[in-house]
């Protein structure tokens, strides 16, 4: 059950014309931790609806002078928006279906019939309590985005940003899917926790998982979990990141580094809501809301046979962009400063701010690590800042804004010497040591300038290291 906040409660209106029953619910609901009112008809009801802003209205459906129905195409049509914020719950000892579906089309919450059973009631009002909290919530991030051009822990101002913020405000209440692409730092993840965290799932579990950081072996354990003894090394039972999930929100990282195999069961999961663990006899319910995140092209990993179509498809209800920061620096110096003060509590430190100086310089800089690189840069200069000073050039790495260059070189002569007598696979070796060592050893970076994923790369360091301890001494 959602926990009531006993310093500031839920409001919960009960309309009812019967007094015993009118009673009787709000002992009941008020014992529950919730501040209660009560109405004797439709048109009371109405009347402290507008003077006593409740959060829910437990309405019976016959009343005199104003019911239920009546009440609620009331709150409807003349509420200025009054509805939206409120959720109406009818209680009838009818039971008829036809008036369900039309108290359901007028925008009612949920239906109950008398007598009313109160665990189920109970069971209404905390999800209720839930939808409301979150929408208060998303008014919140509404006025701070009009205000400050910050949503959740995402910043910008940019046209490209408010359109992607836009988006979000309006899925993240749902339990749809999205795919986010982008570049690698981008913000990605960012993006999904936003999603999370602006959603009625917020107080569940995110868990985020790398698919290209996880062994092709061990990937369908960690996602789906396994029992003792379904493979080697499985010594005890363990959770999947499904279960682990549970009534929150899974990321799926680096979605077309997952094997297609994998991405098949992935698929059956997401439409049955049900998995099985490796190895286990029962299958089991599954409440998760799945986003996915890549920076490939997901239509061109589709075409290269990477990402299953039907999975693409059934992820890709709806789809964020992020895009790179060179292409909305009107944002950089914000989101620079959003970094400095979030540095600033990180740190313990007192830097005023992003002077001129270094501004200029980031600013004519592309950023190729997006936002990423800009927050390693933000939170370098704040711990070499003096407190009470503001940011200038001095702050920023001796190299800065070298890579802006073209990729870097293999050699001084930017070409790899080829040996005649050679194999492919020595000069593969060598290719991808020599590219390391050109981006100081940064894979992520290696992987872009060579046009091979991260996994890919990981792999084959794996395989020359198993190939350098099989040398002999």
């Amino acid at each position: 059950m959602a926990k009531i906040d006993t310093q500031n409660p839920v409001k919960v209106l009960i309309v009812e014309d019967e007094p015993h029953a009118l009673m009787g619910l709000a002992e009941l609901i008020s014992g529950w931790g919730y501040r209660t009112e009560t109405a004797r008809d439709g048109i009371e009801g109405w009347e402290k609806t507008l003077a006593w802003n409740p959060a829910i209205v437990v309405t019976d459906l016959k009343m005199p002078r104003l019911d239920g129905l009546g009440l609620l195409a009331k709150m409807a049509e003349e509420g200025s928006g009054i509805q939206s914020n409120v959720a109406v719950i009818l209680l009838t000892a009818q039971g008829s279906i036809q008036v369900a579906v039309d108290a359901m089309k007028l925008g009612a919450y949920d239906f109950l019939q008398k007598p009313v059973d109160a665990a189920r009631l109970r069971a209404i009002l905390t999800n209720a309590t839930r939808q409301h909290d979150t929408a208060v919530e998303l008014e919140v991030a509404r006025r701070r985005l009009r205000e400050t051009g910050v949503l959740g822990s995402m910043v910008g101002s940019s046209q490209a940003m408010r359109e992607i913020f836009a988006l979000i405000e309006q899925i993240a209440p749902s339990n749809v899917s999205v795919l986010i692409t982008g570049e690698s730092g981008t913000g990605k993840e960012m993006v999904a926790r936003t999603l999370h965290e602006l959603s009625p799932r917020k107080q569940r579990p995110f868990v985020a998982v790398n698919c290209a950081a996880i062994p092709e072996s061990l990937i369908e354990s960690e996602l789906f979990g396994h029992e003792k003894g379904s493979f080697t090394g499985a010594v005890e039972r363990r959770a999947g990141c499904f279960e682990l999930a549970s009534g929150g929100t899974l990321l799926l990282d680096e979605l077309g580094e997952m094997p297609v195999a994998t991405q098949a069961k992935l698929l059956r999961v997401l439409e049955e809501r049900k998995l099985r663990r490796l190895g286990a006899r029962t299958e089991q319910d599954v409440d998760v809301r799945v986003l996915a995140a890549t920076n490939r092209d997901p239509a061109e990993a589709v075409a290269q046979g990477h990402l299953r179509s039907d999975l693409f498809y059934r992820l890709n209800v709806f789809h964020i962009h992020m895009p790179p920061l060179r292409e909305h620096m009107e944002d950089l110096q914000t989101m620079a400063e959003a970094m400095v003060r979030e540095m600033n509590l990180k740190h313990e430190r007192r830097v005023s701010g992003v002077g001129p100086s270094i501004l200029e310089r980031m600013m004519s800089y592309d950023w190729p690590g997006n936002g990423r690189e800009l927050r390693n840069v933000m939170e370098r200069a704040v711990v070499l800042c003096p407190d009470g000073a503001p940011l200038d050039a001095s702050h920023l790495p001796p190299q800065f804004g070298q890579s802006q260059a073209p990729p870097p070189r293999i050699t001084d002569s930017g070409v790899i010497p080829v040996r005649v007598g050679a194999t492919v696979d020595e000069m593969e070796r060598l290719l991808i040591v020599r590219t390391l060592e050109a981006t100081g050893q940064n894979k992520t970076r290696a992987a872009e300038v060579l046009g091979i994923s991260l996994k890919t790369l990981h792999n084959k360091l794996k395989e020359y290291s198993h190939q350098k301890e099989d040398q002999p001494v």
